[in-house]
C-alpha cells in the first residue's frame, strides 16, 4: 500500500516539476543569462544535438517528445542560423543527420554555464551528498522510462 502512495506523490512531484520546466520564463530566464539570442523553442533541440548528435530528425523528435514535423522545422531553422548542419548518418548515409557547428556548441556552452549557475542557487541548501543521490535516482528512472517507451 505504501508503494502506491509514494508512486502517486512521485507523479505529483514529476507533474509539478514538468510544469516547471514547460513555462516560458525559465526558459527566457535562461537565455537571458547566457546572453544568446534564441528562440526558447530551439535551445533543448541544440542541447540535444550538441550533446547526442549527429541525430536524425526522427530520434531528435523522440528524445524532445515532440512531433517530427515540427522538429523538422526547427532543426531547418537552427541550420540557417548556422547552429546545425545536416550531415550523412553514421547509421544509414541515406538519412541526414544533424551536428552541432562550432557556433552552435559555443551557444550550448552559454547556456550550459548560465544553467548550472542557476541550479547550483536552487542546491545552495542541499547537502552534496543529497544532490548525488538525486542525480543517480533520476538518472535511474529517466533510462528505466525510456527503456519502457522504446518497447511501446
Amino acid at each position: 500500500m505504501a508503494m502506491k502512495r509514494e508512486i502517486r506523490d512521485l507523479r505529483e512531484a514529476l507533474l509539478d516539476l514538468t510544469g516547471v520546466l514547460n513555462r516560458p520564463q525559465p526558459d527566457a530566464a535562461l537565455i537571458e543569462a547566457a546572453g544568446v539570442d534564441l528562440d526558447r523553442a530551439l535551445f533543448p533541440l541544440l542541447a540535444r544535438i550538441e550533446r547526442r548528435g549527429p541525430l536524425g530528425i526522427v530520434e531528435l523528435a523522440e528524445l524532445a517528445g515532440r512531433d517530427y514535423t515540427t522538429v523538422s522545422r526547427q532543426v531547418a531553422k537552427l541550420e540557417s542560423l548556422g547552429l546545425v548542419q545536416r550531415v550523412p548518418s553514421p547509421a544509414d548515409g541515406r538519412v541526414r543527420a544533424a551536428i552541432a557547428t562550432d557556433e552552435g556548441r559555443t551557444m550550448t556552452k552559454a547556456l550550459d554555464t548560465a544553467r548550472q549557475k542557476i541550479i547550483e542557487g536552487l542546491f545552495a541548501h542541499w547537502e552534496p551528498q543529497d544532490v548525488r543521490e538525486l542525480s543517480r535516482l533520476l538518472r535511474k528512472f529517466a533510462d528505466d522510462a525510456l527503456e519502457w517507451t522504446r518497447s511501446l
